[in-house]
């Protein structure tokens, strides 16, 4: 047994998200915060499965979301630390 699908593959949009479905999932956020990720869609209104929101969110949307290059000191940072711990330790720790 294996689990319930997370939505109805017949009404989901696929594709590029438009700037109105990036509104409705950050107002939705904003508004009650990250929850259960397989009802968040119906709930915010929007035609997506969960794990498509939940990835927007994560890799996109967020407010704390850092873009761009790192710093000298984040790039002295991880020399160090791949010194000190090569690579599957820095692979462990999500990069940092």
């Amino acid at each position: 047994m294996g689990r319930s699908p997370c939505c109805e593959k017949e009404h989901t949009n696929k594709g590029a998200w438009t700037k109105e479905e990036d509104q409705r999932l950050i107002a939705y956020i904003r508004a009650n915060g990250e929850g259960c990720w397989r009802s968040l869609p119906k709930a915010a209104g929007l035609l997506r499965c969960g794990k498509s929101c939940r990835l927007r969110w994560m890799n996109y949307l967020r407010p704390d979301l850092k873009r761009g290059n790192f710093t000298d000191d984040e790039d002295e940072l991880i020399i160090r630390l791949h010194s000190l711990l090569g690579n599957k330790m820095l692979a462990r720790a999500g990069g940092l």
